[in-house]
C-alpha cells in the first residue's frame, strides 16, 4: 500500500523483503517447504486501518521475572546456564523499544516440553523452555536460560539440529509479527542443516549465530551471549517467510 492509498491524514507502511537475506518459501532439501510452499504465485493483501490501530500488546502482559527460563520452577534446570542479551534495531540503526521478544527452546538433553516431541532424551521438570520481556527505551532485551541441546529431526538421513533458540519479535500490534533463530558460534552441523542453508546471502546467516559475550559473562554462574536484531534493510537479521 502507498501513502495515496490510505485514509485522509494516515500513511500506512509498506514492506520491501531484502532478496538474498531471508530463505525462500520453497527450498527442496528442507522437506517440510516442499508441502506447504504455496504452488501458485502469492496475493498481497494491502495494509489497512485495522492493521495499525487494532489490538495492541500492553507491559501489563508481562510479568518482571518472565525472562529468566531457570527460574519459572521449584528447582535449577540442568545444563550450562547461559545469557542472551542484545538490541533490537531498526534499518537505520535505531533501538526499537517496548517490543515484545518471545524465545522458544529445546532443554539441554535435545528435548521440547511438547506433546508432539518424541525424541527419546529425558524431560527436565525444572525445564519448560518458554520465555518473553518487552525491550525497553535503548532497545535492549535479556535471558537467562540454559544451551539447548542438538536433537534429531527426520528431514533426512542421521538429520540433526544445531543447538538454537526460536526468537519471535512483536511491534505494537498481533499483525506484525517476525519469527527467527539464534545459533551457537561453531556448531559443527551448520553444514548438515538445511533450515540454516536455506537462506541464500551466507553473510546473512553469520548474523544468525550469537557471539559470546565476555562483558554479560557473570563470574561463576553463566556465560554470556550477544545477539542483536536488525529489522530489514542490509544488515537484517534473516527472519522466516510469513
Amino acid at each position: 500500500m502507498t501513502v495515496s492509498d490510505a485514509p485522509r491524514g494516515l500513511a500506512l507502511p509498506s514492506y520491501r523483503r531484502d532478496e538474498g537475506t531471508h530463505p525462500p518459501l520453497l527450498y527442496p532439501d528442507y522437506l517440510a517447504t516442499r508441502l506447504r510452499a504455496p504452488a501458485r504465485p502469492l496475493t498481497i493483501l494491502p495494509q489497512l486501518l485495522t492493521e495499525v490501530t487494532g489490538p495492541v500488546l500492553g507491559e501489563g502482559a508481562v510479568d518482571a521475572d518472565d525472562h529468566d527460563l531457570t527460574r519459572q520452577h521449584t528447582g535449577d534446570p540442568l545444563g550450562e546456564r547461559i545469557i542472551v542479551s542484545g538490541r533490537v534495531l531498526d534499518s537505520d540503526g535505531r533501538a526499537v523499544p517496548n517490543t515484545l521478544v518471545e524465545v522458544w527452546q529445546a532443554n539441554a538433553a535435545g528435548r521440547y516440553r511438547h506433546a508432539g516431541d518424541r525424541h527419546p532424551a529425558p524431560l527436565d521438570p525444572n525445564f519448560t523452555g518458554v520465555g518473553r520481556c518487552l525491550t525497553d527505551e535503548h532497545g535492549n532485551y535479556r535471558f537467562v536460560t540454559v544451551k539447548p541441546g542438538a536433537y534429531p529431526w527426520g528431514n533426512h538421513e542421521n538429520a540433526w539440529r544445531p543447538a538454537h533458540i526460536h526468537f519471535s519479535l512483536f511491534g505494537r500490534a498481533f499483525t506484525q509479527r517476525l519469527v527467527t533463530q539464534m545459533y551457537f558460534p561453531g556448531d559443527p552441523l551448520f553444514a548438515h542443516d538445511p533450515i540454516f542453508n536455506s537462506i541464500p546471502d551466507p553473510r546473512a546467516r553469520e548474523r544468525l549465530i550469537g557471539q559470546f559475550d565476555l562483558a554479560t559473562t557473570e563470574p561463576e554462574w553463566a556465560l554470556g551471549y550477544r545477539f542483536d536484531i536488525v529489522l530489514r534493510g542490509s544488515a537484517a537479521t534473516p527472519v522466516e517467510q510469513p
